[in-house]
């Protein structure tokens, strides 16, 4: 099931992918949400403070997916599949490389060649990260996700050693291409879909997560 948020405050929409993570059972289907979220920074459960260098008038919110600092920012698409893993038949680690397999498809789309970075989850072009992932895995049922670059301020990378990295610069799809943000969203949902093995996506109808 489909569940397109738009632009919602980060922390309102994490309270809400716990609760339902929390609450569902061996029926309750999977559903992937797609939202953007206003500037903040996200520091995950190994993140270390001195990677956030300056942040500003930026929040910083700790949470509870695996990896480092990141930033999230209108102009990204960030994704949130939530699984289970038991149903789907497959670990953690096949998911990491279906969601890559994923976003390497839709850069291939555009003509931009999407690279893996051996213990570096995430996609890279030219050594540049466009794509960041981070999970969380409960009871084998997932949280978190992915957030793919496409026409944003990158200015705020600066303020952090993006994932944990000193020196890692960021770059996104509008960078090589000509796109719109809608179109690019359809088409990871469409890639999303074929590689976690579903034959199609309800999409419904939802009101806003409260802020």
């Amino acid at each position: 099931m489909l569940r397109r948020l738009g632009l919602c405050d980060y922390e309102p929409v994490w309270r809400e992918m716990q609760a339902f993570t929390d609450n569902r059972d061996e029926n309750t289907a999977d559903e992937l949400w797609l939202v953007q979220h206003p500037p903040v920074f996200t520091q995950g459960q190994a993140g270390k403070a001195e990677h956030v260098l300056a942040p500003g008038d930026i929040p910083v919110i700790q949470v509870d997916r695996g990896g480092q600092v990141t930033y999230h920012g209108p102009g990204q698409i960030v994704a949130y599949p939530l699984l289970d893993l038991r149903r789907l038949g497959i670990g953690v680690r096949q998911l990491v490389n279906r969601i890559e397999e994923s976003i390497i498809r839709v850069l291939t789309h555009y003509g931009v060649d999407g690279q893996r970075k051996e213990g570096a989850p995430g996609i890279y072009v030219d050594g540049e990260k466009i794509a960041s992932l981070g999970l969380r895995v409960r009871r084998a049922r997932t949280f978190h996700g992915l957030a793919f670059n496409i026409d944003m301020d990158l200015e705020p990378f600066q303020r952090i050693n993006p994932c944990g990295y000193e020196g890692l610069r960021v770059t996104q799809l509008s960078a090589f291409a000509d796109v719109s943000l809608p179109a690019v969203e359809n088409l990871l949902l469409q890639n999303l879909v074929e590689t976690l093995g579903y034959s199609g996506v309800v999409e419904t109808k939802v009101s806003r997560i409260a802020s």
